[in-house]
């Protein structure tokens, strides 16, 4: 489950050099990904999507970033840094012609950060006007939307985000989907107890114990949702302390729900 080190992901700054902080990565990647996110602290420091209010600057790092890089680069945009500036398709012209070997939209702005709904009218345009892939994300959370946002905007691919927090098999159901126009069975309970216990282990791994338990929490709590005793479950493996008390409370939880049985969870203090 932890990413593996085959895609370095930038948000693009305006005093940093991009060849010098990419050269180190390309001994291990295979593409770099410049993504003009929406985070706050990002783009309080002038990058991110605050990059999108000077045009002029976002080819100029991109093309110093594809010149001095040997892999792919690619760029990751929203529709534009608010309502009344929706500039994609200028952002997009630009990229291209800085020589990104592909692009993905968001289908907000930076100002609507996640709320109201992804607009897919800009992803099209772009995808009409560009001639390298256009991914489009924003909103894709089963598979007749992957299917329904594919056909609107003529994309090449989709970017699937939020929803396959605590779903990552989502993402076999949407091709699955999208090849036969057939649903696979949802995903047995065993088969999502083994994959939460190998993606707990993983990140214990990863981050260390102490920081690898804290991280877990906020990813027991989206496979869960949804699913009998998850408040009561979430309150008690919140508050392990240790990576194995975390599986084993993981463990013993679904495995009651596998029997049919009320999970015999410890009172939270």
């Amino acid at each position: 489950m932890v990413r593996p080190p085959q895609a370095d992901r930038r948000h693009g700054h305006r005093c940093r050099r991009p060849e010098a902080q990419s050269h180190a990565a390309c001994s291990y990647v295979h593409g770099v990904t410049t993504n003009l996110c929406a985070r706050k602290k990002v783009c309080n420091a002038w990058a991110g999507s605050a990059l999108m209010r000077e045009p002029d600057l976002v080819g100029r790092i991109l093309a110093a970033l594809v010149k001095a890089v040997p892999v792919p680069v690619t760029l990751k945009i929203r529709t534009g840094w608010d309502m009344a500036n929706r500039n994609a398709l200028q952002i997009a012209r630009i990229a291209e012609d800085s020589g990104i070997a592909a692009l993905a939209i968001h289908g907000r702005t930076r100002d609507q950060q996640y709320t109201g709904m992804a607009e897919y009218d800009t992803i099209a345009a772009v995808k009409a006007a560009l001639r390298i892939p256009v991914c489009a994300n924003g909103d894709v959370d089963s598979p007749e939307k992957a299917r329904a946002v594919l056909r609107h905007t003529g994309c090449d691919a989709l970017l699937v985000g939020r929803a396959a927090q605590g779903r990552p098999w989502i993402f076999r159901e949407i091709a699955h989907f999208l090849a036969t126009g057939e649903h696979l069975p949802e995903a047995s309970l065993l088969e999502v107890r083994d994959l939460l216990l190998s993606h707990l282990e993983h990140l214990h791994a990863f981050y260390g114990e102490e920081s690898g338990v804290r991280i877990a929490r906020k990813h027991l709590g989206w496979y869960a949702k949804d699913r009998p005793e998850n408040a009561a479950f979430r309150a008690v493996v919140n508050r392990a302390q240790g990576a194995a008390a975390q599986l084993q409370l993981t463990r013993e939880y679904f495995d009651a729900l596998m029997a049919g049985v009320r999970p015999d969870l410890p009172v939270a203090a």
